[in-house]
């Protein structure tokens, strides 16, 4: 991957002498750096998904109902969509490192916390303050390694997906594993927020500011952004966060009800239930492929491609009544698509429907219309498989609604990116 040259400083007055006094990073502390980011996205994931499978075990303890306990399993995207825009404005005036760092605390505590709740109300609370540490991570992490990996963009956030995967990997595995072992759901929630404290304290000496403050500005300084709307705001970015919502709810109303659906109505048990969340998570690994084939062609018609696939791949999970190891397969290919092509290309295409120097911007738009629709997805699913059955709810919510997703791609114009050859 190649990358930016400079700092950002047209948001901090200042931040251009800095730059200039500071030592040049060398490629083994930009390879620890990258890792140290890699790995604090997989805690991300394994805080965020390690719920959804422990999900029939808290409703036991605590008495929730479905439609609690789908809008627990999904309501930290809530505080995710709280976070974007604050973040987005931050990261474009203060150094992203220190944003970073504080949001890797903000999620591990609130994770947790999450034990200690003594009913509904304050679990909400959790999770909420949960999401939006993890909402402002990924605004930093993709604000910073967007501008650093500039002409490899989609890349960069193929192998940060990639790290996302492997959290969703091996978060239900270890989270079943734990409670079959201490015989409490509690243990998981205490040893992946302890992991996110030594990342973020690994990080403080580790991270290096210049592989977090580069400006992609300046890196591309030799081109010309005429052809580009002057505003963040644009018919572009909006189309994108139009599909990005329709994205989030989809995915996410998926994914927080997944192993109960797989349990309750497929009558799996905990472990095949964990065995094929994760290999959801293992299909999600191909975020590199899906973010090198990104930075290759045309975006739009990826994202296309990939809506359409998600839609075909939830009819074969809840209309075939498929077994274990069929299942596993669909719940590999909806990870293939979903996270690994869907995810890191509607956030990098973002990134390249503004001007270099909105890319904190375009970051925290991406956060808070991803993020934001999908706090209640989990909800709205479990309303409708109440109202209309399994199979009839996964049809509506998980088939046509990516259709539409569809529709808003139509829109963009990808002659208006800011890496469009003119």
């Amino acid at each position: 991957m190649t990358h930016a040259a400079q700092v950002d400083t047209s948001a901090v007055p200042g931040k251009d002498t800095q730059e200039n006094s500071r030592p040049p990073v060398s490629r083994a502390m930009i390879g620890v750096g990258f890792l140290l980011v890699v790995l604090s996205y997989m805690v991300n994931a394994m805080d965020r998904q390690v719920f959804p499978p422990l999900l029939p075990d808290i409703r036991q303890e605590y008495g929730f109902s479905l439609e609690q306990g789908g809008l627990l399993a999904t309501n930290f995207t809530l505080g995710m969509a709280l976070a974007g825009l604050p973040a987005g404005y931050l990261l474009d005036r203060f150094r992203r490192k220190t944003v970073l760092l504080a949001s890797i605390v903000i999620y591990s505590l609130g994770t947790m916390a999450t034990p200690l709740a003594t009913g509904f109300t304050d679990m909400t609370l959790y999770r909420v303050v949960s999401g939006f540490g993890e909402g402002m991570q990924s605004a930093a992490i993709f604000a910073a390694m967007g501008a650093f990996f500039v002409q490899r963009r989609g890349l960069a956030f193929g192998v940060i997906g990639m790290g996302y995967s492997v959290g969703v990997f091996i978060a239900p595995l270890i989270g079943v594993g734990l409670v079959s072992t201490h015989g409490t759901w509690h243990s998981p929630f205490y040893l992946f927020g302890t992991a996110g404290l030594v990342i973020a304290a690994a990080s403080l000496f580790l991270l290096k500011a210049g592989l977090t403050e580069h400006s992609v500005e300046k890196a591309v300084s030799t081109g010309t952004y005429s052809h580009m709307p002057a505003s963040a705001y644009n018919r572009n970015t909006i189309a994108l966060a139009v599909h990005s919502v329709i994205s989030g709810v989809a995915v996410y109303g998926f994914l927080g009800l997944y192993p109960t659906y797989l349990i309750t109505s497929l009558h799996y048990s905990a472990e095949h239930a964990a065995l094929a969340m994760s290999l959801l998570g293992f299909g999600g690994m191909a975020a590199v492929f899906g973010g090198w084939l990104g930075d290759r062609v045309n975006q739009r018609n990826l994202l296309i491609l990939s809506l359409l696939a998600v839609s075909a791949i939830s009819v074969c999970i809840y209309e075939t009544q498929a077994g274990v190891g069929v299942q596993c397969v669909f719940a590999f290919l909806m990870g293939v698509f979903g996270l690994g092509f869907i995810y890191p290309n509607t956030n990098s295409v973002m990134q390249r429907a503004v001007r270099p120097s909105q890319i904190g911007r375009a970051s925290g738009l991406f956060v808070t219309s991803y993020y934001g629709p999908a706090a209640f997805s989990g909800l709205l699913f479990a309303s409708l498989v109440d109202s209309f059955g399994w199979d009839r709810a996964g049809l509506l919510q998980v088939t046509l609604l990516p259709l539409a997703g569809v529709v808003a791609l139509l829109f963009v114009r990808p002659i208006r990116f800011n890496n469009a050859v003119r």
